[in-house]
């Protein structure tokens, strides 16, 4: 197969972003992660600035799910929340950019919103939480002050906006056709083997 849809779902501070920018450079194709919010923004109507502050991150998550338990017919009688829009919006443009050919997505739940694509290849990136703390702090612009809980915390928001819309637990390996864990790999070692991966598919 010559096209490869390559989803990277990650956890916050083990480099998924980055093993993707170096995978996409190396296979020659094209590479998604912000541009997915200002592309959403184009479509929508809504900012890009708006998207980001709700990028991943389900707002009132209890409160949400327990009105749709309750009233499992509510969007009958009100609009759609804001934070589905976003969703719908960022799906669109996810099933845009696949239909055009390879490329490395992360993030978003592409790997749900492009599951029945067969091109799609996911991978779920991880590391230590100690290198985590150091990728993030060095790189990410994260607080030295508790940087183990606010990591956390990113990945809890992350893991509550997969649930939402996919069902599926954020993270179970049974959902991806790769694990890797960069504290073993490093970024350029994970993009080499999901390269080498993807030489070997269907051989």
């Amino acid at each position: 197969m010559d096209n490869y849809i390559i989803t990277i779902s990650r956890e916050y501070g083990s480099g998924g972003r980055h093993v993707g920018e170096i995978l996409a450079k190396e296979l020659g194709i094209p590479f998604y992660d912000k541009e997915i919010l200002h592309m959403s923004a184009e479509k929508s109507g809504m900012s890009a600035d708006f998207l980001e502050r709700r990028d991943e991150v389900i707002q009132n998550t209890f409160l949400h799910n327990l009105m749709h338990a309750t009233y499992p017919n509510i969007e009958a009688y009100y609009e759609t929340p804001i934070t589905d829009k976003v969703f719908q919006a960022q799906s669109a443009v996810i099933r845009e950019i696949a239909a055009q050919g390879s490329c490395v997505i992360v993030g978003r739940c592409a790997d749900y919103i492009l599951r029945d694509n067969p091109a799609l290849v996911t991978v779920f990136v991880r590391a230590t939480i100690e290198d985590r703390v150091r990728q993030a702090t060095a790189h990410y612009d994260m607080p030295l002050d508790k940087p183990i809980e606010r990591i956390k915390k990113i990945d809890k928001q992350r893991a509550n906006y997969y649930k939402y819309y996919t069902t599926r637990q954020w993270g179970n390996m049974s959902n991806f056709d790769l694990v890797i864990n960069t504290s073993f790999t490093g970024v350029n070692g994970a993009a080499a083997i999901i390269k080498t991966m993807l030489e070997t598919k269907d051989t």
